[in-house]
C-alpha cells in the first residue's frame, strides 16, 4: 500500500479539529532553494517526522521555479513519508488556468488539504495588491475555486497583529468569516507574540457568528536578526518584553535560542491554555528550536 493511499483514506484536519480531544500540533517549511538547502529541508523533514504532527504544511511561491520545487517538495513529502501534508497556494501573479493546474498537480500525488491566501505582491507584504489581470480578486475567491475542484480540506490565513495592508480589526474578522462561508474549513494566523491579540481576533470572528477553528501560528526566535526580519514581514515591531529577553542574551547563540525556545513555549502555553485549538510552529526549516518547543509542549516525546 503506498503512502499515497494511507494519507487518502485519514482524518483531514477539520476532522481533527472536531473529533482529536486535545490540541492540535503542526510544523511549517519552506521550499528550499538549492541543493544545498533541500538537504537541510530533508533533514529537517525526518526529524519532525519522528515527532508524529498532526501536519506539516509547505509555503508557496507563485512564480517560476519557486512555484515549482513548492509542488515538487510538497508533493515528494506526501508520497514518501507517513506526514499529513498540507499545500500552500497563493491568487497573487497567477491566472485562474495556473491555479487550476496547480490545484490539479497536488490533487494527482493525494494532496487533500490546501492553505488558501491571497499572497503577497513581488517586494513583500507592504507593496499594493494588483490583480492579476485573468486571476482572482482574493482569499475568498481562492477558497471557493478550490471548493469547487475537488474534495480539499481548505486552510486560510488570520491576522492577530493586523494585516499590514489595512491595519483594520474588524475588516480582518469580516474577511475571515467571509473565506469560512467560502468553504475553509480552518485557520492559521501569522506569527505574532502577544496572546491578547489572538483572542481579542477570536471574539471579534465569533462575534460574527463564524465558529472557524483559529490555530495560533508562532516562530521560536532563535537569532538577534530575526527581529528586524520580523518587523520586514509583518509591518509591526516585535513587542519590547520580548526584544528585552532576547537582547539580554547577549551574542551567544545557545542563549539566544533557549530564550527564544523559552518565549516561543511560554507564548503557545498560554495560548492552550485559553482554549487555542493547535500550535503551528514556524520551523524555518531547521528542527532544533522546533523540536525544543514541542518536548515543552509534549513532554511525552521525551528528549530531543
Amino acid at each position: 500500500m503506498s503512502v499515497t493511499a494511507r494519507v487518502e483514506r485519514r482524518a483531514t484536519i477539520a476532522d481533527l479539529l472536531r473529533e482529536n480531544g486535545r490540541p492540535l500540533f503542526s510544523f511549517e517549511l519552506y521550499p528550499p532553494r538549492n541543493e544545498e538547502e533541500t538537504q537541510r529541508a530533508w533533514f529537517t523533514v525526518r526529524r519532525l517526522e519522528s515527532l508524529a504532527p498532526d501536519f506539516v504544511s509547505v509555503t508557496y511561491g507563485a512564480n517560476g521555479s519557486t512555484r515549482d520545487r513548492t509542488i515538487k517538495i510538497t508533493q515528494d513529502i506526501a508520497e514518501t513519508t507517513t506526514l499529513r501534508t498540507m499545500a500552500h497556494l497563493t491568487a497573487a501573479s497567477q491566472s485562474r488556468d495556473q491555479l487550476r493546474k496547480v490545484i490539479g498537480s497536488y490533487a494527482g500525488a493525494g494532496i487533500r488539504h490546501i492553505l488558501a491566501i491571497r499572497g503577497d505582491m513581488p517586494g513583500g507584504p507592504m507593496v499594493p495588491w494588483e490583480r492579476h489581470p485573468g486571476g482572482l480578486a482574493n482569499a475568498t475567491e481562492l477558497v471557493a475555486m478550490i471548493k469547487e475542484l475537488g474534495d480539499f480540506c481548505i486552510g486560510v490565513a488570520a491576522f492577530p497583529d493586523l494585516h499590514p495592508q489595512t491595519r483594520d480589526a474588524d475588516l480582518d474578522a469580516r474577511i475571515l468569516a467571509e473565506k469560512a462561508s467560502a468553504g475553509a474549513d480552518f485557520a492559521l494566523t501569522q506569527l505574532f507574540f502577544t496572546p491578547a491579540h489572538y483572542f481579542e481576533l477570536v471574539d471579534r470572528v465569533r462575534s460574527r457568528g463564524c465558529d472557524i477553528p483559529i490555530i495560533p501560528g508562532i516562530q521560536p526566535v532563535t537569532r538577534l536578526g530575526q527581529i528586524e526580519r520580523f518587523a520586514e514581514l509583518s509591518g509591526a515591531q516585535l513587542p519590547a518584553p520580548v526584544v528585552a529577553r532576547l537582547e539580554a542574551a547577549g551574542n551567544d547563540p545557545k542563549r539566544v535560542r533557549a530564550v527564544g525556545v523559552d518565549i516561543a513555549t511560554d507564548l503557545a502555553a498560554e495560548l492552550l491554555a485559553g482554549g487555542a485549538p493547535g500550535v503551528h510552529l514556524y520551523t524555518m526549516n531547521r528542527s532544533q528550536a522546533t523540536r525544543e518547543v514541542y518536548a515543552k509542549l509534549r513532554p511525552e516525546f521525551g528528549r530531543v
